[in-house]
C-alpha cells in the first residue's frame, strides 16, 4: 500500500444495504478528541511543535494499530449542572461548535478536557480562571482518573469536589468529522488543539493504547506517507492542517479561523468497485475494487477504518 489506510470487508455489502435501504444509518455518537502539543528545542533547526499521539491496540477489532489523539464520546453527565468555567461563554462556545444550547456546548469541551486526563494524564483546570494544575500524579489523583474511566465519578463533579475551574480558553475548536453513515459505530467529533500545561506530562494512560508518542506533525504525516503508520483521514488531514505552525501558540491562536463545517464521508458502490469519498479531502478519495467484497485488505495488513474516537 501507498499508505496506511484500510477499509474493512464488510463495507461493500454494508454500502449496498444502506442504499437499498435495508440499513437504517444510526445516529451518532457525541464525542472529542484534543491534539496536544509541546515546543520543541527553540533554535535555527526548530521546525514546528510536536504533537501527542497513541496507538490504539493492535489487538482490538476496531482500527488496530492505528494512531490517534486522546479522545472519546461525551458522558450524557457532562451538562448535568454549570462547572466553574474560565475562557469564552458557554453560548459563544454553542455557536463556534455549531450546537443549539449552551449545555451541549459544555458537554462537548467537558469531553475534551475529560478525555485528555483519562488517556493522557492531561488536565486542563485550574484552583483559578488564570492557573492550571501542574501536577496530576498521585494516587488521590489517580483513583478520581479510574473512577471517571469507570463512569462512578462525573466531570463535573470531579472538578466541584476539586475545586476546580474548567480552563476553557487553553482549548481550541480546530475540526469537525463524522463517521459515515453506513457504519454501525458512528460519532460526531470535534477535534480540538491544546498546549500542554507547564509542569505537566503526559502517560500513557489508557486501556485501549499500547503506546504513545511525541512527533511532529509533518513527520507523522510523512509516516502515514510512506505507509509506517496506520491513521485514519481525519487524523491525516488534521496532521497536515498543523504543519505550517512553528509553536503550539501559534497553532492554539490560529483554531478561531478554522473551518467547522461538518466532514461526511459518501460511499456508493459501482459494479464491484468501492468509491470513498471525503467532501474537501480529495486524497482520501478512493476507488477500492472488492470483488463481491471479499478482496479488501484484512485488519492484520493496516488499519484506517473511517472517523471514531
Amino acid at each position: 500500500m501507498s499508505n496506511g489506510q484500510w477499509y474493512p470487508p464488510e463495507w461493500p455489502a454494508r454500502i449496498r444495504a444502506l442504499a437499498s435501504g435495508e440499513l437504517t444509518a444510526v445516529t451518532p455518537r457525541r464525542a472529542a478528541t484534543v491534539m496536544l502539543l509541546r515546543d520543541g528545542t527553540p533554535g535555527p533547526d526548530a521546525a514546528g511543535p510536536f504533537v501527542h499521539m497513541l496507538r490504539r491496540r493492535t489487538s482490538m477489532a476496531f482500527a488496530g494499530g492505528a494512531y490517534a489523539y486522546p479522545g472519546g464520546g461525551v458522558d450524557p453527565r457532562d451538562d448535568d449542572h454549570l462547572v466553574r468555567w474560565a475562557g469564552p461563554s458557554l453560548d459563544t462556545w454553542a455557536g463556534r461548535l455549531g450546537v443549539g444550547t449552551a449545555a451541549e456546548a459544555q458537554a462537548v469541551v467537558c469531553a475534551a478536557v475529560r478525555e485528555t486526563y483519562e488517556e493522557a494524564g492531561v488536565l486542563l483546570a485550574g484552583p483559578t480562571a488564570d492557573t492550571v494544575v501542574s501536577d496530576t500524579t498521585g494516587a488521590d489523583w489517580e483513583a478520581d482518573r479510574e473512577a471517571l474511566v469507570a463512569r462512578e465519578l462525573s466531570f463535573a463533579g470531579f472538578l466541584d469536589r476539586r475545586g476546580l475551574v474548567l480552563r476553557s480558553d487553553l482549548l481550541g475548536a480546530w475540526a469537525r468529522w463524522i463517521t459515515p453513515a453506513f457504519e454501525p459505530r458512528r460519532y460526531d467529533t470535534w477535534f480540538f488543539v491544546a498546549a500542554l500545561p507547564e509542569g505537566q506530562r503526559t502517560r500513557n494512560a489508557s486501556t485501549e493504547a499500547d503506546r504513545t508518542v511525541w512527533i511532529r506533525p509533518g513527520d507523522a504525516a510523512d509516516g502515514y506517507d510512506k505507509g509506517e503508520l496506520l491513521m485514519m483521514p481525519p487524523t491525516v488531514a488534521t496532521l497536515r492542517a498543523l504543519r505550517p505552525y512553528g509553536t503550539a501558540a501559534e497553532a492554539l491562536k490560529a483554531a478561531d479561523a478554522q473551518d467547522l463545517a461538518p466532514v461526511l464521508a459518501e460511499a456508493r458502490m459501482e459494479g464491484d468497485e468501492l468509491v470513498l469519498i471525503w467532501p474537501g479531502h480529495d486524497e482520501f478519495t478512493k476507488h477500492v475494487p472488492t470483488a463481491g467484497g471479499s478482496d479488501l485488505p484484512s485488519a492484520a495488513e493496516g488499519a484506517d477504518p473511517g472517523v471514531a474516537s
